[in-house]
């Protein structure tokens, strides 16, 4: 039979588990992720190692899988930190931004093509301004110039 140390035995699953553990899957919000991630962090129990574990492993946000490593090391887990994605965040993400862009008439503004991509593909845009922090506007304004460039507009 298989016994939890002396410090699970202690620490039970919290009462909210099951909606922690949605929450640290919920895609569309990566402060949601953190913020469950943090509360799942306070209580080292198998499944919720196993929830960090996935966390720090799968989330494209940076600052989540931090959060996960630094909880399970804090647990004693035998972990490595990943390494800080340089490319897509998310698959096909450089394709989804220029057909957001091409969607939009010739003239349009940053305005209106930032607009667009959060109502169309909120989890792209939310992973990516969770990942750029405080540079999220420039670097996605950035982003939409170049691809104005790449087109010869």
């Amino acid at each position: 039979m298989n016994r939890l140390s002396n410090q699970e035995e202690k620490s039970k699953l919290p009462a909210n588990y099951l909606e922690l553990k949605k929450a640290a899957n919920r895609m569309s919000n990566w402060r949601v992720r953190l913020d469950a991630v943090a509360e799942l962090g306070q209580c080292k129990h198998k499944q919720t190692i196993d929830v960090l574990t996935h966390r720090m492993i799968n989330d494209p946000v940076y600052k989540v899988q931090e959060a996960a490593y630094k909880s399970l090391k804090k647990f004693g887990e035998d972990v490595q930190m990943p390494e800080q994605n340089k490319f897509d965040l998310l698959k096909d993400a450089s394709k989804v931004f220029l057909r957001i862009k091409k969607s939009l008439p010739r003239d349009h503004t940053f305005e209106e093509y930032r607009e667009k991509l959060k109502n169309m593909r909120l989890d792209l845009y939310d992973t990516y301004e969770g990942d750029k922090g405080a540079d999220f506007d420039k670097w996605l304004e950035n982003k939409w110039q170049t691809m104005e460039t790449k087109k010869g507009k």
